[in-house]
């Protein structure tokens, strides 16, 4: 895992990246490489990877934050990634899988109330995808929804939300 780390920090190839990411989202579906991940500033390097401008590299980072989301511990690391995240949700094609991966992330760090707030600003850029985007993206952005709506600080900015 630190070589992979280290990998992804010391090259610029998009199909290096690529490869790492996908590896060490592999790796976090078990919890221990959760632990590891993070205690070796992973998160932080995979986090660099959300401003790559290559769509493939992009996804695959929130795809791996997505997976070290499962951990109490990496969520308060990941959070500071929360509005680049939204930001990279409102600015993808429709539908794409880079959008689809950041929704899958933003679901996964809106389970608890803790992070709702960063993702304040993107809830009309929600129900724009619930009103355009296809079947999967609709469900996904439902799971996001779903989550603030449990939130009763949320209710004012879901009901006041521009659509």
């Amino acid at each position: 895992l630190q070589k992979l780390i280290h990998l992804l920090q010391a090259t610029d190839d998009p199909l290096i990246q690529e490869q790492a990411l996908i590896t060490l989202s592999n790796s976090a579906a078990f919890s221990v490489n959760q632990d590891i991940i993070r205690n070796l500033d992973g998160l932080s390097v995979i986090g660099g990877m959300l401003s790559n401008c290559v769509p493939k590299v992009k996804e695959k980072a929130l795809n791996a934050l997505n997976n070290l989301s499962m951990n109490i511990k990496n969520q308060e690391e990941i959070q500071v990634f929360i509005t680049q995240v939204c930001r990279t949700v409102e600015s993808a094609p429709l539908n794409s899988d880079v959008q689809l991966a950041g929704l899958r992330l933003l679901t996964n760090m809106s389970v608890t109330s803790d992070y709702h707030q960063k993702m304040i600003n993107s809830i009309p850029c929600f129900f724009h995808l619930l009103s355009e985007g296809t079947e999967r993206t609709q469900i996904q952005v439902l799971k996001v929804l779903v989550n603030l709506s449990a939130n009763p600080a949320m209710t004012m900015h879901l009901l006041r939300a521009q659509v």
